[in-house]
């Protein structure tokens, strides 16, 4: 009888292809999302300039933790046993906390300076 804190697991190879598959699918329409994003930034920031390098830094933010996001989900599906999960996630986790606290600090910098008021030359 094995004990309940040695109990592994073993994906199964179809399982794997599959998932992979999947991913590569969800990441090609990932990839077209983003980019029909960026061509509404782009006319939105036309006529708001003003708004324009926030928006662009939230959108560069945003396509960097979908990435990682990704690249989690990849990983995940190569793991090879529980504890191999559990050290990805806590990794994972761990390195999106950090990012998304960069980014806020960031996106609150240039929101502040796009309030700023502008003095004429």
């Amino acid at each position: 009888m094995a004990s309940q804190g040695s109990m592994n697991f073993e994906i199964p190879a179809e399982m794997r292809v599959f998932a992979e598959k999947s991913m590569e699918q969800a990441k090609l329409a990932f990839d077209s999302f983003c980019s029909a994003t960026q061509k509404a930034v782009s006319t939105a920031n036309k006529q708001a300039s003003g708004a324009k390098g926030v928006g662009e830094l939230a959108l560069r933010f945003a396509e960097r933790n979908i990435a990682a996001s990704f690249d989690f989900a990849q990983r995940l599906v190569r793991a090879k046993d529980s504890q191999e999960v559990m050290a990805l996630h806590s990794d994972y986790v761990k390195s999106q906390v950090t990012a998304f606290s960069d980014q806020a600090k960031e996106l609150t910098k240039q929101a502040a300076k796009m309030a700023e008021p502008s003095v004429p030359s």
